[in-house]
């Protein structure tokens, strides 16, 4: 199964994005889009930004991610 998961981007290096979520900082590639800029919200998979996203999708996302790593 794959997941992608909903980060915030805090800087921008040519094609390599700084991002984070829940505390976790994490280098990914911005190769498939073409505006991304810091503050966005993109949706990370395989270490790539696949899509942007609002911030209330973002956070919504995130809000059900920890809500299923707590019924576990």
């Amino acid at each position: 199964m794959c997941l992608a998961i909903p980060m915030k981007i805090k800087k921008i290096n040519g094609r390599s994005a700084d991002c984070e979520a829940g505390g976790l900082t994490q280098s990914i590639r911005v190769d498939f889009l073409e505006d991304a800029r810091p503050g966005d919200y993109v949706m990370v998979h395989a270490g790539f930004a696949i899509q942007k996203m609002t911030e209330a999708e973002a956070l919504e996302n995130l809000k059900l991610l920890e809500d299923i790593r707590h019924a576990l």
